[in-house]
């Protein structure tokens, strides 16, 4: 039985059900482009709310206390002795992250609002995940308030809720380009998005300590999703790499360099807690997230 279909954002047609292929849920090229003015407009205001809290949260930042948390990561350790914790680059690299994801937004929207391109739609999702990093600016206003633990522990949540969004959103962006074939991109981002909650509330968090990057401690049993972090970041790679290939592009071997580079400065940027890790976090994600947009634009004008 066929129904007349209307639902924002996708496909304006019937409701068709077809065994094994379900509904169509399959995206139209406007609805894709009023599906992204969304993201940019919360990344906006998560950059309006980011400078707001500054002038809120940075003059009580102590100096002397910041020295001894030290957040982790490979890169922080190796600077320790060089570069002291500070808390208020942590700060203005929250600023920067949202700054980041606004800016790559609003360019995928002007260059790609022509192209139906399911890897650069979910590569869009995984610059938005930067803008929730603002809420890690919250962990010293609630300090200063002197708020119950149960408020720590929500800001914490959705922070790796966001975190894991968008490792999953590129995930998803590398195997489109390795081949995968499907139009229900509704479905697959409640897949990416029902993923993310599964992991974002199964990792242990410390309520009883936090460090200069302005978020909570880990606890017990935090390898295992590092390990699982670092499995997708190799299926992700390997899947652009793979497009070469699979695709008959060879502008996809920048692409996958870039999805190397986003990856790193992305994981360098999110422990950052000194003035250091700041430059070099940003380059390798700026110039991996100009690589895979500007690849990917190229590949689709001749498609």
């Amino acid at each position: 039985m066929r129904q007349p279909l209307l639902i924002i954002g996708f496909r304006k047609g019937t409701l068709e059900k077809n065994g094994a292929e379900g509904y169509d849920w399959s995206m139209t090229l406007s609805g894709r482009n009023l599906t992204l003015a969304t993201p940019i407009g919360l990344s906006a205001f998560c950059l309006v709310l980011g400078v707001f809290l500054s002038f809120v949260t940075v003059p009580g930042y102590d100096a002397e206390a910041e020295n001894a948390l030290k957040a982790s990561g490979l890169l922080n350790r190796f600077l320790a002795p060089y570069f002291p914790a500070r808390a208020v680059a942590a700060h203005f690299t929250v600023l920067v992250l949202v700054l980041c994801s606004l800016l790559s937004l609003a360019s995928i929207y002007i260059f790609f609002e022509k192209t139906q391109a399911p890897e650069i739609f979910f590569m869009a999702f995984f610059v938005f995940s930067f803008a929730p990093e603002v809420l890690r600016l919250l962990f010293p206003l609630g300090r200063l308030q002197e708020l119950p633990s149960l408020y720590p522990m929500l800001v914490s949540r959705a922070v790796l809720l966001s975190r894991y969004f968008g490792i999953f959103s590129l995930f998803a962006a590398g195997i489109h380009a390795a081949g995968y074939q499907s139009q229900r991109q509704r479905a697959v981002i409640i897949t990416v998005l029902a993923a993310s909650l599964f992991v974002a509330f199964g990792i242990p968090v410390d309520l009883q300590a936090h460090d200069a990057g302005l978020l909570m401690s880990a606890g017990e049993g935090v390898p295992t999703f590092r390990l699982l972090e670092l499995g997708v970041y190799l299926i992700t790679v390997t899947s652009f790499l793979v497009s070469i290939w699979t695709r008959g592009f060879r502008e996809f071997l920048p692409v996958g360099i870039g999805s190397v580079l986003v990856l790193l400065g992305r994981d360098i940027l999110l422990q950052a807690d000194s003035w250091a890790t700041l430059p070099l976090g940003a380059l390798p994600l700026a110039v991996g997230i100009w690589l895979i947009c500007t690849r990917l634009h190229r590949i689709y004008l001749w498609l």
